[in-house]
């Protein structure tokens, strides 16, 4: 099947011949001077943006394209939202910034927006720049609030490249900064497609998942364990839904032994999954929340803790003993307050829910019965991913655990030729545009994707 997306001109008040020439100025000077995240640095040739609206954005050459990355998945109101725009002006012309000792009516108006929408007694909000810091001061909180010291991550997971941060997460990036040194220890979660367990059905998987745990936990000593760290819904490392009882069971575990829950809602919070928090789906109460990306679809830095009574009263007359300068920044909490309001205003969590239940899921669900290169799809509300494999009977990957291939390569190159931006991850595909797509441009999404899959089907070993 064949697809791409009609041309597009760039948003009104863009001139395409003047943001062409400014973009490759801007290029020439990233080249030059500005050193890359996660990259060998002589072996980028990064895409240049021009502009961004909605779903969609328009790349060097003036080409038009389908974001079903959310960038880093975060643009869940999507690209310039006049709402928030107007919010971050209106902020500018009369507070830019303001030290954090001080009142500011932003940032007290995101607490009360934030605190209301968590789950039981999270009533305070700590607020930091990202979601990197907010997974570090949830550390250090549980470590003071408990007296102890070590953390439990699982594998397969993300929580950020700052140093607790970097250690905490379960994947291959942690490997060079991980001198064994950081009090952290991994465990494995559920995730039936590549099962540890040797489970048969999600129920085992969850059952024997719970029993893993709890063994290390009593090996590793309980009274030496502050928090188990868990992304209510792992996001980077391969959307993969808790089984029904899991979170549950993780909960009962620590109030047994008097350990802090942190749940990591960086990616999955503010409606990627169709609901306000993604640890709603469980009905469980984490005794702490890290949250940012979606707060305010990332317009300006901003991240946060929300936190429980108990942990809260640990510092009412003891200083937490952390800060940033930029904690609670009026233009950023002045976005996350138009956010959080056009979200709820605008109908944008409902929104969320009914584009994965009616388009992506099904649309997914049909891709994977035509292409044989696809493994597992999962995923719920605007969070999914694809399992790319080369062999359907062995699960092989399409590329090793830990880097890309050649296969891998190429159909993201096709995804991007027929305009599509897509999210990809070792041998995966997230398909995760904002909680604002339509349905037309989720279903137009589905079909340059099963484009692009015709050639992931190619390197098929049989």
């Amino acid at each position: 099947m064949t697809s791409s997306v009609a041309p597009r001109a760039l948003p009104s008040g863009q001139l395409f011949d003047d943001a062409r020439v400014q973009g490759e100025r801007a290029y020439e000077l990233d080249r030059a001077h500005i050193f890359h995240s996660w990259s060998a640095q002589a072996q980028l040739t990064p895409m240049t943006i021009l502009a961004a609206e909605g779903s969609y954005v328009w790349d060097g050459a003036g080409r038009c394209l389908l974001d079903f990355s959310s960038q880093l998945v975060n643009t869940n109101i999507g690209h310039q939202h006049p709402t928030v725009i107007a919010a971050i002006q209106n902020q500018a012309s009369k507070l830019c910034t303001i030290a954090p000792q001080y009142v500011n009516d932003a940032r007290s108006e995101a607490a009360r927006l934030i605190a209301e929408r968590t789950p039981g007694d999270l009533n305070r909000v700590f607020f930091t720049n990202g979601g990197a810091d907010a997974n570090e001061h949830a550390v250090r909180m549980a470590r003071l609030h408990t007296g102890r010291y070590k953390v439990l991550s699982r594998y397969r997971s993300y929580h950020g490249g700052t140093d607790t941060a970097i250690n905490l997460t379960g994947d291959p990036r942690r490997w060079p900064n991980d001198y064994g040194n950081s009090g952290i220890v991994h465990f494995h979660g559920p995730f039936l497609y590549r099962s540890q367990f040797h489970a048969e059905d999600e129920h085992q998987e969850a059952e024997r998942a719970l029993a893993s745990l709890d063994q290390l936990i009593r090996l590793e000593g309980p009274s030496t364990i502050a928090a188990i760290v868990l992304e209510s819904v792992p996001g980077t490392a391969g959307i993969m839904v808790p089984p029904a009882g899991y979170m549950a069971g993780v909960r009962e575990i620590c109030d047994r032994y008097g350990i802090i829950l942190i749940a990591d809602e960086v990616m999955a919070g503010f409606g990627r999954t169709g609901k306000w928090f993604a640890i709603d789906h469980f009905d469980v109460v984490p005794d702490l929340i890290t949250f940012a990306k979606g707060v305010n679809s990332g317009y300006v830095p901003l991240g946060g803790i929300a936190i429980s009574d108990k942990i809260a009263a640990t510092f009412a007359d003891r200083p937490y003993p952390g800060g940033l300068t930029y904690s609670g920044h009026p233009l950023a909490t002045a976005a996350a307050v138009a956010t959080i309001s056009a979200m709820e205003d605008e109908g944008i969590i409902e929104n969320a829910a009914r584009i994965g239940a009616e388009v992506l899921g099904p649309g997914l669900r049909e891709l994977a019965q035509r292409h044989p290169s696809i493994g597992e799809v999962r995923g719920v509300g605007v969070f999914w991913a694809i399992e790319l494999v080369s062999d359907r009977e062995t699960r092989e990957p399409l590329a090793p655990y830990g880097t890309s291939s050649t296969a891998m390569n190429e159909t993201i190159a096709a995804a991007k030729a027929g305009g599509l931006l897509p999210f990809a991850n070792f041998n995966r595909i997230h398909a995760v545009p904002p909680c604002t797509v339509t349905p037309a441009e989720a279903r137009e999404g589905l079909a340059i994707l099963d484009a692009a899959l015709d050639v992931a089907d190619s390197h098929m070993s049989r």
